[in-house]
Formats: C-alpha cells, structure tokens, sequence
C-alpha cells in the first residue's frame, strides 16, 4: 500500500536520498531578494463546514453570468446552452475517457469523435476535419505554419482585423520557427482588398482573415481568396460557427483552411476556457495539417467500425517527420459541440443566428442614439458584434454599468489606439428586449445623460 509520508523524519530521509541537507537547499537557486524569509499571513485552519461557507462568500464576489447580463463578446460568447449537452458529456464513458488508442475498446468514443468531424465538415463546407484544437489561437498558428512549410514561402499575412490575441498567438509560433508575420492594415471604410494588396508578395505563404471580423463586419471573402490564390497563396479563414447558421460556408469560397473557435457551440465561457478549436481544410492537404483523424471502415463481417486514422503528433512518429507538436485535442468539448449542433439541427442554428443578428442590430440603433455616441463602421453589414465610439472612457463606463449587474463591451484602446473611447459590443440571442432596453438605460446614466 502506499501512502504520503508526513513525518519529519520521512521529511529528513528523503532530503538525504537526493543529496540536500534541507528544504532551503532547494530553494538556493532562486534569488534571496525574491524569497519570502517570513511565515505566510494565513488565517486559522477551519472545519470542513466553515471553509465551504467562507469559499462561497468568495466565490459569491465573481460577476457571474447568472446574477449579471453579458455583452461581452471578443472571441468568448454567451450562447445557450441546451441541458442535454451536460447530461451526455457528464456520463462515465464520456468525462473519463482518455486519447482511444485501443479502437476495439473505443467504439464510443471514436464513433463521437467522427460525428464531429462530420459535422464541422458539414457546417464549413470543407473536405476534411481533424479532431479539434486546444482554442481558435493555436489552431490558427498551426494553419500558418502548415501554409509556409506547403509553399516554401516564410511570410504570413494577417490582416489586422483578426482577433488581436490570434494574432499574438501566431507570431509566437512564427518567430520560434524562423517565420515573419506580416499585418495588413485595416480602414474605417472597411477597404480589406486594398490592405491585402499593399501587403502580398511573392514571399506569402497565406492570407488569414476572420469572417465575421473581430469587429463583427463581414469580410469580402471571395476578393480576398481570389487575391491570395492570384498570389500563389492559401486563403486561411477563423469563422463564427454560429454566423455559418446564416452565412456560405467559407468552402464555397474556396478557402483552403477553416479555423474557429467552438466554444459557442455548447461549452461555458468558463473565465475564458477551455476552449474548443476546429480545423477543417481541403483533402489536398491531408497529410500535411495537424492533429488526429477518426476514420470508419468496416470489419471482415461488414460491420461498421471506427478507427485512428492519421496522427501526426510528434509523439507517435519520428519527431523529423512530424507535422505539429499538438500533443492532445479537446475531446470533451468536442462532444459538447456534437450533441449542441444534433440537438439544433440546420433549422436551430439559423434560428439562433438569426436571433443573434436582429438582436445586435436593434442593440446597435438604440444605442446609438444616446447623445454622444456614434458607430464606427456604420456603412458596414455587421453579425453579432459592433463597435461604438463613446463620450467617455469606455473602463469606466464599465465600471458604472457593473453597478447596475451589465458586463459591458471590450475597450479597445489597448489593441487599437486609433480606436480611443471605442468599445465592441455583443449580443447574442441569449438578449431580450428588456435586457436590450437596460443596457441602454444603463449607459445613458453612465455617460450622465437623463
């Protein structure tokens, strides 16, 4: 049986085994000056039932979802969440289940998995899925380093109305690989061709734009891929699943490479994760794009079975021939997207993207009719999201309409300086008019207008 020894004596023999004299001897490489050379400012130890009582009065001090109203978007929504989905994903066989090595084990899971893919495939409009990401951001790297290494080419091209944490993410990734990213330059009239223009060379591996834009505009997707295929480049889109409810699949466009963030398909904005990322792409690019594939097949008496397909994580194969360094994928959420696309169909999802966009454009009216505040991209047709200049710093703003239980937009000063005062906005179909209505009660009396 073993157990976890307590005792100083334990203490001192295990010390002695690895060749220290104390626990300080462990701590000689960290600096003196950094070192905590006193005992730690804690309270008395309580009973079990004193600390759930004391956790929950901390806990109670979060701005939850279920006591405040969010419109807050940026790359994290608050969508519905059917109750079905936890029921399904909470069962033993699902919440235990770890990479299916063994398919005569698995069928249940690999089977999940397939549907997955299936559905992604289905809802892009592209050739082939593989079984998630760990989030949009990374899942958007490996798409651009997938791109330079297919074309031989060293720059990535960005445009700047992509999610400025993608694209932080990215050029992580480039820089470690030897790689440039490049940013195309966006204007308030919207003119996205242009930026690309002024920007794609020879030397371009790809175009990532996002579809809807990290401002909730709609992107010239098809002058966009014409113009990087043109160049010799990959199209790479990062969509809204729930804007495909309403909007062509980008492979209709013919885009090489989808990427997305699901976790608006039936997983909690959870204080910003775990996240969901999906990737699809065309079947050109099979044996060159990251993660797992599940395949179905059958067995010599016909019946249908489920298998790994291809993995090209580094573990598996010869690190020299690996594809990525993606070392796992994000089944459980993956689940939670399967059984909220199923339990939607195509008709609930262009119910609840629909809901998503009449709401945000009557948001949008209202809102811009509070004395001070105007829209920036007005000329624009916009999904979910919107950006409004304000009167005032939009931080403090916030601060005065968290008094009232709103959590309010992002600011976008940090990420865009030429945006000063402009704060994003979402609202998805979780909103009601009442819920609208508050907002823009709440915001007058914050920008002091009666």
């Amino acid at each position: 049986m073993s157990y976890v020894s307590n005792t100083a004596a334990d203490r001192q023999e295990m010390l002695q085994t690895i060749g220290a004299a104390s626990i300080l001897d462990l701590l000689s490489p960290i600096p003196q000056s950094v070192q905590l050379n006193r005992p730690l400012n804690l309270p008395p130890a309580l009973d079990e039932m004193s600390l759930v009582r004391h956790l929950q009065v901390l806990a109670a001090k979060n701005a939850d979802l279920e006591s405040n109203l969010c419109f807050l978007g940026a790359g994290i929504y608050d969508h519905f969440r059917p109750a079905v989905i936890n029921a399904l994903i909470s069962r033993g066989e699902f919440a235990t289940s770890y990479t299916p090595y063994q398919p005569e084990l698995s069928q249940g899971m690999l089977q999940a998995i397939y549907e997955y893919q299936s559905l992604i495939c289905a809802l892009t409009g592209m050739d082939i899925s593989n079984a998630s990401m760990y989030d949009a951001a990374t899942g958007l790297a490996e798409a651009a380093l997938m791109s330079c290494d297919h074309s031989d080419r060293t720059e990535v091209l960005v445009l700047k109305t992509v999610n400025p944490h993608y694209r932080q993410v990215i050029d992580t990734y480039l820089r470690a690989t030897g790689y440039t990213l490049v940013e195309a330059p966006f204007k308030e009239d919207g003119d996205t061709l242009e930026s690309v223009k002024s920007q794609i060379t020879s030397k371009t591996a790809c175009v990532i734009f996002q579809q809807p834009s990290f401002f909730g505009s709609l992107e010239d997707v098809s002058g966009i891929v014409e113009l990087a295929h043109s160049n010799g480049a990959l199209a790479i889109a990062a969509v809204d699943p729930i804007s495909l409810g309403l909007l062509k699949p980008p492979g209709e466009f013919d885009v090489d490479i989808v990427v997305g963030e699901g976790q608006s398909l039936g997983s909690p904005m959870g204080f910003g994760g775990p996240l969901l990322g999906f990737f699809a792409c065309k079947k050109q690019f099979v044996r060159s794009f990251p993660g797992r594939i599940v395949g179905a097949t059958v067995d010599q008496q016909g019946r249908r079975g489920y298998t790994m397909t291809l993995r090209t994580r580094e573990q598996d194969i010869r690190r020299e021939k690996a594809t990525s360094n993606i070392c796992t994928n994000e089944a459980l959420l993956a689940l939670a997207a399967t059984v909220y696309l199923c339990e939607l169909g195509k008709t609930g999802l262009r119910h609840i993207a629909d809901l998503c966009l009449q709401k945000a454009h009557y948001a949008r009216e209202m809102l811009s009719k509070i004395p001070g505040v105007s829209v920036l991209g007005s000329h624009l047709p916009f999904f979910k999201e919107f950006v409004l200049k304000l009167p005032a710093d939009p931080v403090l703003i916030n601060k005065q309409l968290l008094k009232n239980n709103i959590v309010g937009g992002l600011p976008l000063g940090k990420y865009y300086p030429e945006f000063e005062n402009g704060v994003l906005l979402c609202v998805t179909e979780t909103k009601t008019k009442s819920d609208i209505d508050h907002l823009v009660s709440s915001m007058s009396s914050a920008l002091g207008v009666r």
